[in-house]
């Protein structure tokens, strides 16, 4: 959510990137590099690639989707050489003390891409590429070759943010930003400081800054030997619930087929978290995405719970269990490098205790309904996540490509007279009828805490079915009572004038 703010702020002109859905467990993956070739390219024929800033990814996502930083950078300098690279690695600042995650970090990656550009390897490389695809490819052949930078003209301009409180040790709201940028101290230091110093002040923050400097210490002197525990009580968690006679048949962690898609698995490794640290190794190395071993995502579908319900009514309510995130059938468990076996014991504990109560309500009900139970429970309901739809062109200054102007939108927003609240069956209504329906604010359901819809944004009916078909109690931006604040028509009108025009107010000076 922070992200969207900053770029609203920032007054960045956005496109958005679609990640592969799993509609199956209400989740998304991660964005493939052919997704953000295919962006980089549409936006070159149209002549705007000089315009183009930033990348901005989340690496491992919330559900531990890693990505291989370095081929995202190679293939994204080989199209523009000085574009620069902002990772969130929020709950990702432990993998630096593990040799196997490390690889997989935005500052390891810098450093063996700067590496790598200043080496004859990748040099004959780039020569054999030149060689293969000629002075002019299309963009089909550049979208399906894994392509490599020119040397000579690639900058390494990498950012990582880390919310260190998370994942390692800090008071709350410690966090770190890392910088590898190769042309930092000559164009950017200033402006990063006067900005930084703008959204923040050290004053009444040095206890979390002694924190943040303890914690530092801690991971340098133990950090390996903290995250190797993390991940054996991961693997101590996997194995009770797959193990167990009881909890087995109700209960499974999902596994990297089941999150990743074959095609982004070169290394063909079915399972790298159950072959050992060799294999797991080979993986990482090779895959184009990975699944962090850390996180812990268990399918419920069988118990006939929904997550939500399953999450705060049994494990938070009764147990004092505390869960990352739910979606309708799986709940997120987390290993830290606090995480004691006796933490997994007693989550097993809770775990048997509930699925024991399930069985028992089972033994009270007669042949037809145990019938129907089993079956209800067997079949999940599949809602299809929605793909970043589009802005509305009253946003679009381009006009032909996809970026948007969120900063416009949002702050048209706050005239009253601009915007109007309208229920879910009356947004259907009004497309069916042939209306543009723009929203005017970010919505955001938590979890997972992304927004569904932001500020000039056109409402679908892909968006629709989702938000219908959710089960969160927190969603930022909607109130059920009024419904989806939404731009009028007559709005959308002026603000489309006023960009034709070339007389919008909300231009940047």
């Amino acid at each position: 959510k922070s992200h969207h703010y900053g770029l609203m702020l920032a007054g960045a002109q956005v496109v958005y990137l679609d990640a592969y859905p799993l509609d199956r467990y209400g989740m998304y993956g991660a964005v493939p590099v052919k997704e953000i070739k295919r962006k980089l390219l549409e936006l070159r024929r149209a002549g705007l690639l000089d315009r183009v800033k930033m990348l901005m990814l989340t690496n491992c996502t919330f559900d531990g989707i890693v990505y291989n930083p370095t081929r995202v950078m190679e293939e994204c300098l080989a199209l523009k050489p000085d574009l620069a690279f902002l990772w969130d690695e929020a709950w990702f600042a432990f993998a630096r003390f593990h040799p196997v995650y490390r690889r997989r970090t935005a500052m390891a990656a810098a450093r063996t891409l700067t590496e790598n550009l200043r080496g004859q390897e990748l040099a004959d490389r780039y020569a054999r590429q030149q060689q293969e695809l000629g002075d002019d490819p299309d963009d089909d052949t550049l979208l399906d070759h894994r392509l490599v930078p020119d040397p000579a003209k690639a900058r390494i301009r990498v950012y990582a943010t880390q919310s260190t409180h998370k994942t390692l040790t800090s008071l709350r709201q410690g966090s770190m930003i890392h910088v590898f940028d190769q042309d930092f101290s000559h164009r950017t230091a200033e402006t990063f400081r006067e900005a930084y110093m703008t959204h923040t002040s050290t004053s009444p923050n040095y206890q979390i800054l002694a924190s943040l400097d303890l914690g530092r210490r801690q991971a340098a002197l133990e950090g390996f030997e903290l995250v190797q525990k993390q991940l054996e009580q991961a693997g101590v968690l996997r194995d009770a619930i797959d193990q167990h006679p009881v909890l087995s048949r109700y209960l499974r962690f999902l596994t990297t087929p089941d999150l990743i898609p074959g095609e982004f698995r070169a290394s063909g490794v079915e399972q790298p978290l159950r072959t050992g640290l060799a294999r797991m190794s080979e993986a990482w190395e090779d895959d184009e995405f990975v699944l962090d071993p850390t996180r812990a995502t268990l399918h419920i579908g069988l118990t006939g719970i929904d997550g939500d319900t399953f999450k705060h009514e049994h494990l938070m309510d009764r147990y004092g269990v505390q869960v990352n995130k739910s979606t309708r059938n799986t709940l997120l468990f987390m290993t830290n490098i606090g995480t004691t076996r006796s933490a997994v014991a007693y989550l097993i504990e809770v775990l048997l205790k509930i699925v024991e109560e399930l069985e028992d309500r089972k033994d009270q009900l007669g042949p037809p309904a145990l019938r129907r139970q089993d079956a209800d429970a067997a079949r999940d309901t599949v809602v299809a996540l929605p793909d970043f739809s589009s802005f509305h062109p009253a946003f679009r200054p381009g006009g032909r490509t996809p970026e948007g102007d969120i900063r416009r939108a949002f702050y048209l927003a706050y005239d009253e007279t601009q915007c109007e609240y309208l229920s879910a069956d009356e947004v259907t209504e009004a497309m069916t009828g042939g209306r543009a329906v723009v929203s005017a604010t970010f919505v955001t359901p938590y979890p997972p805490g992304f927004p569904v819809l932001v500020p000039g944004q056109v409402v679908n009916d892909a968006v629709l079915d989702y938000m219908r078909a959710l089960d969160t109690r927190e969603i930022h931006g909607y109130r059920p009572q009024t419904g989806y604040r939404v731009f009028t028509e007559q709005a959308l009108k002026e603000q489309q004038t006023l960009l034709e025009s070339g007389n919008n107010p909300w231009a940047p000076a």
